[in-house]
């Protein structure tokens, strides 16, 4: 074994008292401190970019899917016109396709819900019996989601928006009404209130209520496997237009393909900045990171001087010197992106757990500020910043070469 003289040497005066005491002390301590905000920075807009973007888009797809297929004489405002009769060999194709984690039949209708005093417009949403409510279950806060046979059933699920507008309350009823184009007399239901949902997405609130499909299907006159929609749950978000594309292609003419990302097109183009925003934000912290142990650096060879000239004199190389120096820096950089690792978590964590921060959910679509962070995201960020922090020491390092021992040794 062979004693790593350029370790050893940094070791040693990192941990020596008169180190701790010197002219550098406080200036090494600003330059580790600016890593560390540098770091905190980063993994929180990581953690609450991502989160972010992470809850909208779930949060759509919650309660939209991730594709619809509906009638090419439809338009994206999804009220039922033209229905479409998928055969079962298409519904059986669906099943199989990669990426495709589950699909229910739809049939959307829009209406005024009345009440005595009140009133509003929106999308009666029929579903089947053994629709997957599981996905927005985590967003009822009062009753439970309704259950559906294959009779016909009276019970909705409505939003909190919709409840605060008509004061209605679970076990409450109300009528709602449909135009027909061929009766100039609406066709009425009336229904009852078992559960409330709010998922902090205004448009998403105030657009649906839950009712049984066999309902709205019998108003619009449609035979059984007449639907309007059907609504496709993918396994990953990420494959979304190569899906819908593959879908399209193996879909009948008559089927038009439409992805919520089309639907909502200005809110993804909203999320999508959050990319750009943390990078831009990783790129300036890194850069200030960067500046600072660059500026730490150059104080500690300005101090060490006279050891430099010493240990020429010993016969100690250029190169052994910048070692040593890139190994001091190096400790420094690391002990600034540990602090920040710990600081950034906890801060992300509190936020997770208690909700400190709340936001208008008509603005940002949420009432708290979202969190998600992976383990990748953690060990990238600190590969990134360490890799790139230590670069940035490479060319001030040279300094040591540039040093004469004969002046240096009277440096004081």
């Amino acid at each position: 074994w062979i004693l790593n003289f350029e370790h050893f040497l940094s070791k040693r005066i990192l941990s020596a008292r008169s180190y701790k005491n010197s002219i550098s002390a406080p200036i090494i301590k600003i330059g580790v401190t600016a890593i560390s905000i540098g770091m905190i920075v980063m993994i929180v807009s990581v953690g609450v970019g991502i989160g972010m973007q992470k809850e909208i888009k779930d949060k759509i797809s919650a309660f939209e899917g991730d594709i619809s297929i509906q009638s090419f004489n439809n338009t994206i405002n999804e009220n039922a016109i033209n229905p479409i009769l998928p055969s079962g060999e298409f519904l059986e194709d669906l099943r199989k396709f990669r990426g495709i984690k589950n699909f229910d039949k739809i049939i959307s209708k829009f209406g005024i819900v009345r009440t005595l005093n009140d009133f509003d417009g929106l999308y009666f949403k029929g579903v089947e019996k053994g629709y997957d409510f599981s996905r927005i279950e985590r967003y009822i806060i009062e009753g439970t989601n309704p259950v559906y046979s294959e009779g016909f059933s009276n019970d909705v699920l409505i939003s909190k928006t919709l409840s605060n507008k008509l004061n209605l309350e679970l076990g409450d009823s109300f009528q709602m009404l449909f135009s027909k184009s061929e009766n100039p007399k609406p066709s009425i239901l009336r229904l009852q209130v078992v559960g409330v949902f709010n998922s902090g997405f205004q448009e998403l609130d105030s657009k649906y209520i839950f009712g049984d499909i066999n309902q709205i299907r019998r108003i619009l006159k449609w035979e059984n496997d007449e639907i309007s929609s059907i609504e496709i749950q993918l396994n990953e978000q990420s494959n979304l237009e190569l899906i819908s594309e593959e879908i399209y292609l193996n879909s009948p003419s008559e089927f038009d393909v439409i992805t919520t990302k089309e639907k909502y097109f200005s809110v993804y183009e909203w999320i999508d900045l959050f990319d750009k925003n943390i990078y831009a934000i990783i790129f300036i912290m890194i850069v200030v990171a960067s500046i600072n142990i660059i500026s730490v650096l150059v104080v500690l060879i300005l101090e060490r001087t006279n050891m430099i000239g010493v240990l020429k004199a010993l016969g100690i190389t250029n190169f052994s010197l910048q070692k040593f120096f890139i190994y001091t820096s190096s400790y420094l950089i690391f002990i600034g992106i540990l602090i920040g690792n710990i600081f950034g978590l906890l801060i992300l964590f509190t936020q997770e757990k208690y909700k400190i921060i709340s936001l208008d959910p008509k603005i940002y679509y949420v009432d708290s500020v979202p969190i998600h962070i992976e383990l990748f995201h953690i060990i990238s960020l600190n590969l990134i910043a360490f890799i790139l922090c230590v670069l940035s020491i490479f060319i001030p390092s040279l300094l040591v070469s540039r040093i004469n021992p004969k002046d240096s040794i009277k440096f004081n």
